[in-house]
This record gives structure tokens, C-alpha cells and sequence, in this order.
């Protein structure tokens, strides 16, 4: 990549991410003068990149002009799995989901047809979206599994790609694909976009059918040495028996997850359990979750103490996250947050009882803003983090005419 294009490609990532920014900004981001950073944004002005936004807020000088990236210039696809659900959304250059966020229910464990009804579905939810691919900058997924980024390979899942899975599903969508962790790309959205964005060092927890991590230290993504980083849920807390998914006994994940609490909801109800909650199934786990929660929101008090336990054994193992990293922020995300503040208060009191009070006393604990969202807008961060460069020279050579989802909308409204 020749210098003027990375510059380029460093300026369109960091205004996605910023909304907006003036020439001293650009000048700061691309490390070049003032007259170089003019130069880049002449360039990007041209070519259709970027557009002027206004003056920024008086702050007692002279304000300066500020440029944000053109309205409708491109997409992102954006999936977010997990072991029971996949879903899709279409993302533009203000971050705003732009599309209907379409589901499907997708098993990925011992599922050898899970790789062909992924790639079904991505290709079918963006021939719906009647956006050209050469205005979709890629296809970011956050998905579970051990997973190596820069390989593009899932070691624990969709083993039948036999090589690249990011390349194969590539090659069979026409589009970039990069795929990581799921909680992963959680921690990158909530650093780029979200609570972590101002925060040197961070935890972010994600919820689900397990307990992930997505960890940032130093202000940034934190992966280790193979992209294995984060593991929280198979941190052995526990002398139960119970043998979790990885084979071991008493991780953290078998005491804590959205999985255990279903279990303990279907086994308490079926003992005479006095509760708002029925028809729970293990089969349908993304409704059976939901309805918990959505059970705890409402103060049924059965449904409380399954969220208020799993909470505090959370909390047992982020002490030991304390301990270890000494993070400004703990922040809830994932499937779990549609409880909200719920998880904060029996959170905070297993930091009481397990915590070093010194070292805690300045880690705030907080719900992510972005919430159930987490996963589909770290998928389109994960694309503007590796935006290919073929996409922005061939984008600003002729572009074609702009395709506005908001006008089509608005169209298919009128009719």
C-alpha cells in the first residue's frame, strides 16, 4: 500500500469512529503537517471520501472546519453469532443500522451444514439489502470459537472449511470477510465506539452461553499470542463436578452462564417453583433466556435471585481480572444486558467480599450502551480496522451512483 493511500484509509477509519474531525485532527492522526494532512483531505474531498460538516463548537478561538465521511458512500455487513443464533444488519458510515437485523436460529456444535447455511444467509440478507457489493466494504462476523484473525481460522467450529474460513467464505460471497471472537469483537466495539473509548484499560464482560472477555490494556484489543486471549468462562472457580463444553471441570461458564440459569429455571419449575416464568425448553434457548430476564426486568423474584446468583459468581472471577490487571472499567455487554442494571448490585458485592479493597476501589462497573447491539457493531469496527485498500482506491475511481438505503425506504413507504 503506497504512503497516500494508507493515509487515506487511516483518515476514513478514524471518521467512522469519530464522526468528525478537523484538519489539526487529521494532521495528529496521520503524523504528516498541516499542509500534507490539507493535501490528504483535498484528496479525499475529490474523490468523493469525505464532506464538509460545519464549524466546530466555539471553544474561544477561531473554529475550525470539520469534514465527516459523505452519507450513503458504503456499507458494512455485519453478523454476530453464537452457539444457537446468527443474526445480520447493514451498518453505514454514521454507524446506524440501516436494515431490517435479520436471525436465524443456527446450531453450530456438531452441525457439519453450518458453514453452507451461514453463507446462505449472509448472501441472501445482502441480495435483500439491493445494495451493489462494490459499496459494501466487507463482511466483519464475530462469532464463538478459538479463533485465529490473522489465519481466518475458527479451531472450534466450522472445521469443514478445511483452511481459511474467512477466505472461503470470501470466495463464495464475492466480499472481505475477517472474522474473530465474538467477545473479541465485543471489547473492540466498546473501545472504539463505545464505554472503553476514553479508558486505558478495560474488561469487557459479554453474557451469554458463556462468560466471554474482551480485554483492553493499554487502549488497545488485547488477543494474545494466537488470538486466544479472553477465555474467562474456563477459568476453574469452582469444585462442583460439572464438566463444562472445553472437557474440564468447574469453570466459571458452568455456574454463571445464561445456559445455567435456564437449566435452574426449568429444574426449580419443574419442583413447584413459584415464579411468572413457563414453558421454558432447552431447545429454545434464545426465547428461554429472554423470557428470564425479561421475568428478572419485570421483579419476579425467582427469576431475580437465577440472575442475582449468576451475577455474583461473575463477579467471583472478574476480582481475580482486578487482581491481575488493575482495569479502570468493568463493562457488561452482550445477550445478558437486556437485564440492565440487574447484574450491577450483586456484581459489585462479590467484589466486596473477593477484592483487595485498593485495588477496586477505583474500577467502576458499568452496562454497555450498545447492549444486544455489541456484536453486530464490533463486526462492522473489525472491517474499518482491516478496511483493504483495493476498496479505497476502486471507490474513488468513478464511483457509481450513490444507492441510499434511507431513500429506498422512503420510496417503498410512498408506495
Amino acid at each position: 500500500m503506497d504512503k497516500l493511500t494508507a493515509h487515506k484509509k487511516e483518515v476514513i477509519k478514524e471518521l467512522f469512529f469519530s464522526g468528525e474531525l478537523s484538519a489539526a485532527d487529521i494532521s495528529t492522526i496521520t503524523k504528516k503537517s498541516l499542509p500534507i494532512a490539507g493535501k490528504i483531505l483535498a484528496e479525499l474531498i475529490n474523490d468523493k471520501w469525505i464532506i464538509e460538516n460545519g464549524y466546530a463548537v466555539s471553544t474561544g478561538g477561531r473554529r475550525p472546519q470539520m469534514f465527516s465521511l459523505a452519507p450513503d458512500n458504503f456499507y458494512i455487513a455485519a453478523i454476530s453469532m453464537d452457539q444457537h443464533v446468527t443474526q445480520a444488519a447493514l451498518i453505514d458510515v454514521n454507524k446506524n443500522i440501516v436494515s431490517e437485523v435479520e436471525t436465524v436460529g443456527l446450531n453450530l456444535k456438531d452441525n457439519d451444514a453450518a458453514l453452507n447455511t451461514l453463507i446462505d444467509f449472509i448472501n441472501t440478507f445482502i441480495e435483500n439489502t439491493h445494495i451493489p457489493t462494490n459499496k459494501i466494504a466487507g463482511i466483519g462476523i464475530a462469532m464463538p470459537g478459538f479463533i485465529d484473525a490473522n489465519k481466518g481460522i475458527n479451531y472450534s467450529f466450522f472445521r469443514n472449511a478445511k483452511s481459511s474460513l474467512s477466505a472461503y467464505i470470501s470466495d463464495k460471497t464475492g466480499l472481505p470477510v475477517f472474522i474473530d471472537n465474538d467477545s473479541s469483537v465485543m471489547g473492540l466495539a466498546e473501545l472504539r465506539m463505545g464505554a472503553a473509548r476514553n479508558c486505558k484499560n478495560a474488561m469487557v464482560i459479554n453474557v451469554g452461553w458463556g462468560i466471554g472477555l474482551g480485554m483492553i490494556i493499554n487502549n488497545k484489543l488485547f488477543r494474545g499470542d494466537n488470538g486466544f486471549a479472553g477465555e474467562f468462562s474456563h477459568i476453574p472457580l469452582f469444585t462442583n463436578n460439572k464438566i463444562c463444553d472445553c472437557g474440564k471441570t468447574g469453570c466459571l461458564e458452568t455456574e454463571a452462564s445464561l445456559y445455567v440459569m435456564a437449566e435452574r429455571a426449568i429444574k426449580a419449575i419443574e419442583e413447584g417453583k413459584t415464579t411468572m416464568l413457563k414453558n421454558l425448553s432447552l431447545d429454545q434457548m434464545q426465547e428461554t433466556a429472554n423470557k428470564i430476564l425479561s421475568a428478572a426486568v419485570k421483579g419476579d423474584k425467582f427469576a431475580v435471585e437465577l440472575l442475582s446468583e449468576s451475577a455474583f459468581n461473575i463477579g467471583r472471577g472478574v476480582s481475580i481480572l482486578i487482581h491481575i490487571v488493575n482495569p479502570g472499567k468493568i463493562i457488561i455487554t452482550g445477550r445478558g444486558t437486556v437485564a440492565g442494571k440487574l447484574w450491577l448490585a450483586p456484581l459489585q458485592q462479590a467484589l466486596n467480599t473477593y477484592c483487595i479493597p485498593r485495588l477496586a476501589e477505583n474500577t467502576t462497573v458499568e452496562i454497555s450502551l450498545l447492549g444486544v447491539e455489541a456484536g453486530l457493531m464490533g463486526a462492522a469496527a473489525l472491517v474499518m480496522e482491516n478496511l483493504n485498500k483495493d476498496f479505497i482506491q476502486k471507490t474513488g475511481k468513478g464511483k457509481p451512483e450513490l444507492h441510499s438505503v434511507q431513500k429506498e425506504k422512503k420510496d417503498t413507504a410512498a408506495v
